[in-house]
């Protein structure tokens, strides 16, 4: 919902606009879709397979770490969400607070969510040791990197 906060893009009166029967969902934000649900899921499946298959761990403590990666993904992809064409790392942060302060909730909610006995029973998670946190949100930067690299190409073709 932050999202909704965001102010326009510089320059966005210059560009022509889109045509009346173009749908909402144009073919950029399909592909930007489909390449940015790929690389989480990916992700998201390649972590839970090496956990369990490579590191051997018990399944409760790798469903809590994937649980955790996915949370840390979408706090890091809703940064690429800010603009179809123009890179995240050259959007001001300034520009919208209230998407930070979200993001901020949401991992805040997730991790007190890990320390509430009963959100712990509700959830079936436990406390993240802090390296394992920094691993996943290290991690997680890579759907970043995929969607600046799919932004880049866009610009270039």
């Amino acid at each position: 919902m932050a999202l909704a906060f965001e102010g326009g893009e510089p320059g966005a009166m210059k560009r022509r606009p889109r045509r009346p029967e173009e749908t909402i969902f144009n073919s950029q934000m399909v592909w930007q879709t489909i390449v940015s649900g790929l690389t989480i899921g990916a992700l998201a499946l390649g972590a839970w397979y090496w956990m369990v298959r490579v590191e051997m761990m018990d399944e409760a403590v790798a469903r809590n770490l994937v649980l955790l990666f996915m949370v840390l993904l979408q706090n890091v992809h809703v940064f690429n969400c800010r603009s179809e064409a123009v890179s995240a790392l050259k959007v001001p942060l300034r520009r919208n607070i209230i998407l930070i302060f979200g993001v901020m909730a949401a991992q805040g909610i997730h991790i007190l969510s890990m320390y509430l006995p009963f959100m712990q029973r509700i959830l079936g998670i436990k406390p993240v040791a802090l390296a394992q946190w920094l691993l996943l949100l290290a991690l997680s930067l890579t759907v970043l990197l995929v969607m600046e690299m799919f932004k880049w190409f866009r610009r270039k073709s």
